[in-house]
């Protein structure tokens, strides 16, 4: 199985592909030709950094294009990692106002505390809470930690699209799917146990 992590100059590639190698991927490349992605089996879409930042570097590379294509057309499973997840968004308003990948209907919008003890960004570990069933949280339980490192958020149009909630600025979407696109707002690489699962689960979805 290849495993592709998008290089479009926004995250930490190197943690995330030894999380990857260390879950027993076949083969984990860090693809810096968007033409490559065709050859994977699974594309990986990490990011950290703000939401107009990350497209302007997906359009200007020529990512978007790519991406949407296989998503359509393959039917491979793809993972967004924080960035990667909001990315997928209709629309994000982090530095400036611009359209996102489109592939799961919502928008990424700022948080807002709920409360005088909450500080964003939003860093640190916190709890899950699954919201509809899905195959990346097999054997996970509800309260399972994960890394956040986020002050923007993914708020899908449709529910059914939200996999899991966490109670912060009220609460969050913490990740979603739509047919075999996923997303994590969290940082499964740096979620020790957890995390590894989720990557596991992500590598064993047919």
């Amino acid at each position: 199985m290849k495993v592709y992590i998008v290089d479009y100059g926004m995250g930490n590639l190197m943690s995330v592909k030894r999380a990857f190698e260390e879950c027993e991927a076949d083969e984990v490349c860090i693809c810096n030709n968007p033409e490559e992605l065709f050859n994977a089996d699974r594309i990986v879409l990490p990011g950290v950094g703000s939401f107009y930042e990350g497209m302007n570097n997906l359009n200007s590379k020529g990512w978007t294009r790519i991406i949407k294509q296989i998503a359509k057309e393959r039917q491979i499973p793809i993972l967004g990692i924080c960035l990667g997840m909001q990315l997928f968004a209709s629309k994000g308003y982090e530095g400036k106002e611009i359209e996102g990948l489109n592939l799961i209907d919502g928008e990424v919008k700022k948080l807002i505390p709920s409360n005088g003890n909450e500080r964003i960004p939003h860093i640190g570990w916190n709890e899950i809470y699954k919201f509809n069933d899905s195959g990346l949280f097999l054997g996970i339980d509800d309260g399972t930690d994960f890394y956040f490192v986020h002050s923007y958020h993914f708020i899908p149009k449709n529910e059914s699209d939200i996999m899991t909630k966490t109670l912060y600025c009220g609460e969050f979407v913490s990740s979603i799917s739509n047919g075999k696109i996923y997303g994590v707002q969290f940082h499964p690489e740096k979620s020790h146990k957890s995390g590894f699962m989720i990557i596991k689960n992500f590598l064993s979805i047919n």
